[in-house]
């Protein structure tokens, strides 16, 4: 395998699998002195999903209810 020269290399699939990597995963590089690993970030914060659904949780407007919002999307 070889880095490209900006840097890149691919993951091969069956490596990403087992270590559950998907698209848009955050990692980190951990260099000891003589290896580096390639480890899931571990931030402790939430997804980029569950960011999205906090920022939206309370901002909905309107009096429709859930059947007619359901309604509307089935047209």
């Amino acid at each position: 395998m070889r880095i490209t020269s900006k840097g890149q290399v691919t993951i091969p699939q069956e490596i990403r699998e087992r270590a559950g990597l998907l698209p848009n995963t955050e990692v980190e590089f951990i260099y000891d002195g003589k290896t580096v690993r390639l480890v899931k970030a571990d931030h402790g914060k939430a997804s980029r999903g569950a960011r999205l659904v906090a920022h939206m949780r309370g901002r909905g407007s309107g009096s429709l209810t859930t059947d007619q919002i359901m309604a509307l999307t089935r047209r």
